[in-house]
């Protein structure tokens, strides 16, 4: 016998909630084998069967919270028990469970019912388990003759039929008061649980806001020279470099250019000090099922365009997959988030703590500007600096931006400065 323990979970995260089983009690288990899925505040952890066996004990729910080293299954020795071919005792008991009647016969059968008394409500009992679903009209109609819709069942009145409606009252009777059509009923609510990522993305956020003093600056970029050259490059680089050639290889050089000319976005505020960080990971926000993950492309000031197209599309499809590591997640200095690709037009991105600073991108959209003068039509687009003011200043942040946005229209620049 082999308990199943929680393994550990990765730097600084010492309990998770469990996600999934992916297998039942009574369930062969292989050595090596996934049997339940994990949730951590970052990404979800596959427990791993250490011997083969049987999965006798599930310890542990769905939705449970638990700590690195618990005891969350038991596998015991042995295989699993074949499937009987035999018929079981259900089988059996199905087999001589008697035909119910046809309708006809039933109809023979069924005792005539006793006439109420008057005054009182009706009693129909005939055979049948569905109980009458009455209709407003029906409902009224019921009422006037006393009959008890409940205890009414299905093809008592036969199918479609309602109860006569009474007779006209004589003259000078009051009529007989009709009730009220119910109320129409609204949806049910829904109670979802969050899951753990979600919590702790909330909490996180609401933290940010709480212990930062976040601001953030706006500037417009026009993307003429970078839309043409992906046009005139992407078949090319396609073909080269088996990814395409999007705006975030771009946008990342031009940030990590920014970031040399402006170090303290590129730093953290730890207690009284700041530390200024002289090397370049930069976060991708990537929106997945489970909510926002931020995976890190790596020294991005020494990846080529192609290098980091790649990284990128890599990180993102293994981040919608779950696949992602906890490494790959954390020690980011920079984040980019490109609100865009859902249509957001403008913007206000939340810092990823402990970073000082986020460039948030938006939806190209032609729109007249100013050029030389001349009124044009431009891809323009907007984008946002969300910056820490304890130390970051407004003319450094505004700056920053400013670089963002020169180096996207001239982008022969990033060869130089990216």
């Amino acid at each position: 016998m082999a308990e199943v323990k929680v393994p550990s979970l990765g730097e600084s995260i010492v309990e998770a909630t469990i996600g999934q089983w992916l297998k039942r009690e009574g369930d062969a288990v292989e050595s090596g084998e996934a049997i339940a899925e994990l949730e951590t505040d970052k990404v979800n952890v596959e427990v791993i069967a250490e011997e083969s066996g049987v999965l006798t004990q599930i310890l542990k729910q769905v939705g449970d919270t638990v700590a690195i080293g618990d005891v969350i299954a038991v596998i015991a020795e042995g295989q699993a028990p074949a499937a009987s071919s035999e018929s079981g005792p259900s089988t059996q008991a199905a087999e001589q469970k008697p035909v119910a009647p046809s309708a006809p016969q039933a109809q023979a059968q069924a005792p005539a019912a006793p006439a109420a008394p008057q005054g009182s409500a009706q009693q129909v009992s005939v055979p049948g388990d569905l109980l009458v679903r009455p209709t407003p009209s029906l409902r009224r109609a019921a009422a006037a003759q006393g009959i008890d819709l409940r205890q009414v069942q299905a093809g008592a009145l036969g199918l479609g039929a309602q109860p006569q409606a009474p007779a006209a009252p004589q003259s000078g009777a009051a009529p007989a008061p009709q009730p009220a059509a119910p109320a129409a009923q609204r949806p049910d609510e829904e109670r979802i649980r969050m899951s753990r990522r979600r919590a702790t993305i909330a909490k996180r956020l609401v933290e940010v806001q709480h212990t930062a003093a976040m601001l953030t600056t706006f500037n417009e970029v026009d993307m003429s020279r970078v839309m043409e050259i992906r046009k005139r490059r992407k078949d090319a680089f396609r073909e080269k470099h088996g990814v395409g050639l999007g705006f975030m290889s771009f946008f990342t050089k031009a940030v990590v250019g920014a970031l040399k000319q402006f170090p303290l976005l590129n730093a953290e505020i730890q207690g009284e000090d700041m530390i200024v960080k002289h090397h370049y990971d930069i976060g991708i926000a990537v929106a997945t099922e489970g909510g926002l993950v931020v995976p890190v492309v790596r020294n991005a000031d020494r990846l080529t365009f192609a290098e980091i197209e790649q990284q990128i599309a890599d990180l993102a499809a293994r981040a919608r997959a779950n696949k992602l590591s906890l490494e790959e997640l954390q020690g980011g200095t920079f984040t980019i988030t490109n609100g865009g690709t859902f249509g957001s037009l403008f913007s206000t991105p939340i810092l990823n703590a402990p970073q000082v600073g986020i460039l948030g991108m938006h939806n190209i959209v032609e729109r007249p500007v100013a050029v030389n003068g001349q009124v044009e039509i431009r891809p323009m687009m907007y984008v946002a600096l969300s910056y820490d003011h304890r130390i970051v200043d407004g003319a450094e942040a505004v700056s920053f931006l400013v670089t963002v946005k020169r180096l996207i229209e001239d982008p022969e620049s990033l060869l130089l400065e990216g």
